[in-house]
């Protein structure tokens, strides 16, 4: 910050004279400089500790203040606890004479010369702070860390009472309230992400995840935020990477990640998310974020969220962690304290959320959607509506502790038919190794993962390198038991012959008169429309809307039904 001289000189004149009015100096015959000058040997003078002592306890409390954030606080968010500061001119100053009738606590400090006011550069860019000078800030530190070091010895031999019945003590930034009940009905922790992010590595291995919103739909949970979620984290976590090719391909860092037991893989999401750049106050219901002037950090709501939840299994009140946040963290997304700069528009009301009066709107409901919708996908939180609790893995991961150890992994189940049954329990990289050999099925909710294999799967694993003996040998042993003897067969017999039959949809002409059949076939404007023939009186359509209209024209009227 800058030294008081530096800081004196941004003062009007008229301000100088004030201040040294308060300190018993006589500068009205002295120029801005020599004010300057005259100010700074006088404060080096002055017993900063006993005029601390001697200030107005709001008034102590405020600088106080600033040196717990190293002698600077942004003016937004010092002028929202200690009140506005009026800004004149050399002639409203003369006229109005502020400093006899201070409007607030900042303008005191303001008129006693210990607050000045001064841009500087920030990782958020520009910002204008309140400080204490260079030369105050040495004066005070040593008072200032000599009485917090009482304060905390104080505090460290405080005999702790043991605790009782009544009193919670497994609280950590949360008020001390009665033991909350669990709701009636609530959906118990989720681990699908997993399951999730296994078919977005077998879709990168088999796909190169093109054509999304089609495999997405089949293959994913319905929501295409929570998609878009785990796909992101995917890249981020490094289990998937560019092909070159405009696609995605799985890394070796996936395949250990296949390998790996729930937990463990669920332990790696958690990081990840936590981490990410993935921005969830663009996406929290009910709230529209335009334009591009401005910009968020999404992990700082993460991080204030996750310093503020309690660090046992006990039930919380989601509206009581948000208060306790914005007591004691209001400004975590916002650094600067500016509230009017970011263009948030409610979605019901359709206004924007400008100044901290909307800090519930906006702050509040970002918190609360980051608990009810990514931490619950993410199998770190369990409950309903206001009311939840931390899982305990994610309490492991906040105590960095090891991940639990994961249940007994499940055979894969060969039908006679040819489909793959994976069951939800299974080993995640057999299910990988499945969706090599075999076409994904439609997954459906409480029911294995299924895989069917066919002359068309065969041979993407064939282009792949995988032969059937391979094929053969990772069945038998995914499965744990002797393959059915169709299955066997069919296999061996694929791999000598190739595929022996295709079924297709298609639209098929049937008529009664062989002779109207061939009048179309002939006709310049049918022949077109027809593909392979079926016998004397059928034969394959390949485009049966303009069949039908130029067969109205030639006279002829023909049922589609």
């Amino acid at each position: 910050m800058r030294s008081l001289r530096q800081s004196l000189l941004d003062h009007e004149l008229t301000v100088l004279r004030v201040l040294g009015e308060w300190w018993e100096m006589d500068l009205t015959g002295a120029d801005k400089q020599a004010c300057a000058d005259a100010l700074t040997r006088r404060f080096a003078k002055i017993d900063l500790e006993q005029e601390m002592i001697y200030m107005p306890p709001e008034e102590a409390e405020a600088v106080r203040l600033l040196m717990e954030h190293d002698g600077r606080l942004p003016v937004s968010i010092f002028s929202r606890t200690y009140g506005e500061l009026r800004l004149m001119g050399p002639g409203r100053l003369e006229r109005e004479e502020p400093w006899f009738d201070p409007i607030s606590v900042t303008e005191a400090l303001w008129y006693r010369g210990f607050l000045y006011r001064a841009f500087d550069e920030t990782d958020d860019g520009l910002t204008e702070f309140y400080y204490l000078p260079t030369e105050l800030t040495e004066s005070l530190a040593v008072p200032f860390v000599k009485k917090q070091m009482i304060q905390e010895s104080q505090t460290a031999y405080t005999p702790i009472p043991p605790p009782s019945s009544t009193e919670p003590t497994s609280s950590n930034t949360l008020p001390a309230n009665p033991p909350i009940e669990p709701p009636e009905r609530y959906e118990t922790a989720v681990t699908t992400c997993v399951d999730d992010v296994t078919a977005i590595i077998s879709q990168a291995q088999v796909t190169g995840l093109h054509g999304e919103q089609r495999w997405g739909e089949r293959l994913l949970n319905d929501d295409p935020t929570r998609r878009a979620l785990l796909l992101t984290l995917a890249k981020e976590s490094g289990l998937i990477k560019a092909d070159g090719h405009g696609g995605m391909k799985p890394t070796r860092a996936a395949i250990s990640w296949l390998r790996d037991e729930r937990e463990g893989q669920l332990r790696l999401l958690m990081e990840g998310w936590s981490n990410s750049n993935w921005n969830e106050l663009c996406r929290t219901p009910g709230l529209i974020c335009e334009g591009d002037g401005w910009q968020n950090d999404p992990i700082l709501a993460r991080t204030a969220l996750l310093d503020a939840l309690p660090r046992d299994e006990e039930w919380f009140s989601l509206a009581a962690v948000t208060v306790v946040i914005q007591q004691e963290n209001p400004d975590f997304q916002r650094p600067d304290g500016k509230y009017d700069t970011w263009y948030i528009r409610d979605s019901e009301r359709n206004v924007y959320l400008n100044g901290f009066e909307e800090w519930e709107a906006v702050e509040g409901r970002l918190l609360r959607y980051l608990v009810q919708e990514p931490m619950r996908w993410l199998g770190m939180v369990e409950g309903e509506g206001d009311v939840w609790r931390l899982t305990p893995r994610a309490l492991a991961w906040l105590a960095d502790m090891p991940p639990a150890p994961d249940v007994v992994k499940v055979p894969l189940v060969v039908q006679k038919d040819g489909i793959l049954l994976i069951p939800y329990n299974a080993d995640r990289y057999h299910r990988f190794q499945a969706a090599r050999i075999g076409e994904a099925m439609r997954v459906e909710a409480g029911k294995p993962f299924m895989y069917r294999l066919s002359p068309t799967s065969l041979s993407r694993a064939k282009a792949e390198g995988i032969t059937p003996q391979r094929i053969l040998a990772f069945l038998k042993m995914a499965s744990e038991r002797p393959l059915p003897a169709g299955i066997k067969r069919g296999l061996e017999r694929w791999a000598e012959r190739g595929i022996e039959g295709q079924l297709e949809t298609a639209v098929i002409l049937r008529v009664n008169d062989a002779a109207i059949l061939d009048t179309l076939r002939n006709n310049p404007k049918t022949r077109a429309c027809f593909g392979e023939s079926l016998g004397e009186f059928a034969i394959m359509v390949t485009d049966w809307e303009k069949l039908l209209s130029a067969a109205a024209q030639l006279g002829l009227l023909i049922d589609h039904g």
